[in-house]
């Protein structure tokens, strides 16, 4: 009686620590030859989910107190609070110590390792390892978890398919680390900072966070609609917002980026024999704000519960039934709005009259809410308060 889970970043590592602490047998494999590489993630996170998920203190590069935002002509608007409102995750130290809990657990981990669907039924699935050195291994398990994020690599391979009524929002995000000094980090310091408009990035947004050893993330997304391509390179917009903002002579100490989705509803088919997925390839990211951690981690729990209270010998049917059940009780309002939120916002932010919108939102905010709110706003999506505000965008 086993779990396969192929990729072990927030959802599957996760996912693979509570099976393996209720005596489940699991391997976890991840193509990474380690765990700092790759170390794509914002990770900006409220105070609140850093406590309830249990993350330690190794993992956290900064706290920050205030929000920052740039709107499209340039106008910085700040809300500060006396207090920390949440932390910016060092993503390597979460995915290395996540690693670590897991081996301690007794959970198998194989890194640097590419797996490929071999065949797939109701009762079990098995996967083709491929080392990189070349070396081929056949492993079968009872459950196969596709945690792979937005490449949803197993599912695609089972030839599951997106909704046609409830569309991936997909997009691709590019984030460099750079080494500041006391100097340049001043205006960045103890604060999240977001660029909106088109002037900063169209179909987007832009971004710098603190951490620690007064290094910065700066990072660019793109999410386009369906009808437009994503460019092949945001290394333009990254290397423009960079230079507005002071720190072009900031040597580059890492450079990683990759592939952004989810849909709103969350309906498409997420399981297929005894196949699941979980984290953002279960469309568990808010792309509103492109936070994708906490709501991995909580995905994770939520089918280790399931697969430990239905028995992992459960009929395939049921399990998948089940599970497209307790996702669709968790589309509250609040979700849904967010996500027709993020798609009006990005989808359209191409043009002037967009940027004239966009303003007038954030000057509203601005002059009538609080820091703390705004956590409450972006992070818990609290959009009773700010309703006739947000009507241009879903209108």
């Amino acid at each position: 009686m086993s779990v396969l889970i192929v990729g072990a970043g927030p959802s599957g590592a996760r996912l693979a620590i509570q099976l393996a602490r209720a005596g489940v047998e699991v391997t976890l494999v991840d193509r990474l030859v380690g765990p700092h590489r790759h170390a794509y993630s914002s990770g900006a996170l409220p105070l609140d989910a850093v406590r309830r998920l249990g993350l330690p203190d190794e993992a956290i590069a900064a706290t920050w107190q205030g929000w920052q935002l740039h709107d499209p002509s340039g106008l910085v608007h700040q809300w500060w609070s006396a207090g920390d409102l949440g932390v910016v995750l060092d993503f390597g130290r979460l995915r290395s110590w996540l690693w670590e809990q897991a081996r301690r657990h007794g959970v198998e981990l194989i890194q640097d390792c590419r797996a490929a669907l071999s065949s797939l039924t109701a009762e079990g699935a098995s996967v083709r390892l491929k080392m990189r050195d070349g070396q081929t291994s056949l492993r079968s398990a009872r459950w196969l978890i596709d945690a792979t994020g937005a490449r949803r690599d197993l599912l695609q391979q089972a030839g599951l398919r997106p909704n046609p009524e409830d569309p991936l929002l997909q997009g691709i995000g590019v984030e460099w680390l750079l080494q500041a000094d006391d100097r340049q980090a001043a205006a960045w310091r103890d604060r999240i900072s977001f660029f909106l408009g088109t002037a900063w990035i169209p179909h987007g947004y832009g971004w710098i966070f603190p951490m620690q050893g007064q290094r910065l993330k700066v990072g660019v997304c793109h999410l386009p609609p369906a009808d437009r391509s994503t460019p092949g390179s945001l290394a333009g917009p990254l290397q423009r917002l960079i230079h507005r903002c002071g720190l072009s002579a900031c040597p580059v100490l890492d450079r990683h980026g990759g592939p952004v989705s989810s849909s709103i509803s969350r309906t498409e088919p997420l399981a297929a024999g005894a196949l699941l997925a979980v984290g953002d390839a279960a469309s568990s990211a808010n792309l509103l704000g492109g936070e994708g951690i906490r709501h991995a981690m909580d995905s994770a729990d939520q089918l280790a519960d399931l697969l430990i209270a239905e028995g992992l010998w459960g009929d395939s049917t049921t399990m998948a039934r089940r599970y497209q059940q307790q996702l669709k009780a968790q589309r509250s309002w609040r979700w849904l709005v967010s996500g027709r939120l993020a798609r009006r916002t990005w989808w359209g932010l191409d043009n002037p009259r967009a940027d004239r919108r966009l303003q007038r939102l954030i000057h509203g905010l601005s002059v009538s809410t609080e820091a703390p709110a705004l956590s409450d706003l972006l992070f818990d999506y609290n959009f009773e308060r700010y309703g006739f505000r947000l009507l241009p965008y879903l209108l």
